[in-house]
């Protein structure tokens, strides 16, 4: 998945060449755009290219959108005693996940490397995750003690919503709701990137209920057991999760996740049918 780490594969077997052309250097800046238009070089999920109407809203607006909200979240958390310390075996047991899934975050998005990433725990009876574009995670208690996940599937589940922010949806949603193809570029010119800007800060509030499309959802899904797999966590989990998620959705209350997630047979079958491509990933990530 590292594209860095094939460039300079590319990068050593040029060198120890016997004669190396002229044009080599220029080669490898060529692959690594390439690379970088495609997606993680050595990524083992194929989810092809990132939406590019996402580039007509600004990256740092729509993130700092993303880290104000959070902010105002936790702090309605607190104010409610709803928001677990950071002495909170729950909080710790995120936060040890999460410094194992985001090394592998940053090939999916060179924006991830300058993120200030953060995991937070709110006492909540809702069934909820989410991961804010500039790498702000959020578990509300009830999805864990609901749905009694284990290390791996809370991994999937973390896995998944970081890969929203990774893919940048939210960013190509709030750009698509402006208007589409041709429309959306003329108004971008028309308007400016400013006002583009000031759209993903108005919409900044509300990325809480942003209902992402089908394929998006599937984006997330093979991002995140990828990541789930690099970082030592079975891809078994992300099949188990959903069933409970789906057993889950038979209930009434407390399914704020699955609102914007919804399970189902097909989301299953794709993982299933992704499983060995990761299993690899998975069985070097506990050897090492």
């Amino acid at each position: 998945m590292c594209t860095r780490c094939e460039l300079l594969a590319v990068s050593s077997a040029a060198s120890s060449a016997p004669r190396a052309s002229a044009w080599q250097p220029r080669r490898a800046f060529l692959l690594a755009a390439g690379a970088a238009l495609a997606g993680p070089a050595l990524a083992q999920v194929n989810v092809g290219n990132a939406s590019v109407a996402r580039n007509l809203v600004p990256a740092d607006r729509i993130e700092a959108a993303g880290v104000q909200q959070y902010g105002q979240l936790l702090e309605q958390a607190r104010a409610k005693r709803a928001l677990a310390g950071d002495g909170n075996a729950q909080l710790q047991r995120l936060r040890t996940i999460a410094n194992r899934l985001i090394p592998f975050a940053t090939p999916w998005n060179a924006r991830a490397r300058e993120w200030k990433w953060e995991v937070n725990l709110i006492g909540s009876k809702q069934i909820n995750a989410f991961c804010m574009p500039g790498g702000k995670i959020a578990f509300f208690t009830g999805i864990l003690e609901q749905l009694k996940l284990s290390d791996d599937e809370v991994a999937m589940v973390m896995g998944h919503e970081m890969a929203h922010a990774l893919r940048e949806h939210a960013r190509a949603r709030m750009a698509k709701s402006a208007g589409t193809g041709a429309a959306l570029s003329i108004g971008a010119q028309l308007l400016g990137l400013g006002q583009m800007g000031d759209l993903a800060a108005r919409a900044g509030t509300q990325l809480l209920t942003l209902k992402f499309s089908r394929s998006d959802e599937t984006e997330a899904d093979l991002v995140g057991l990828e990541l789930a797999a690099r970082a030592g966590y079975d891809p078994q989990a992300s099949v188990s999760l959903w069933k409970k998620m789906a057993a889950a959705s038979k209930n009434q209350g407390g399914l704020g996740f699955l609102s914007t997630h919804p399970s189902g047979p097909d989301r299953i079958q794709k993982l299933e049918a992704n499983l060995p491509k990761v299993e690899g990933l998975y069985r070097e990530a506990k050897r090492s």
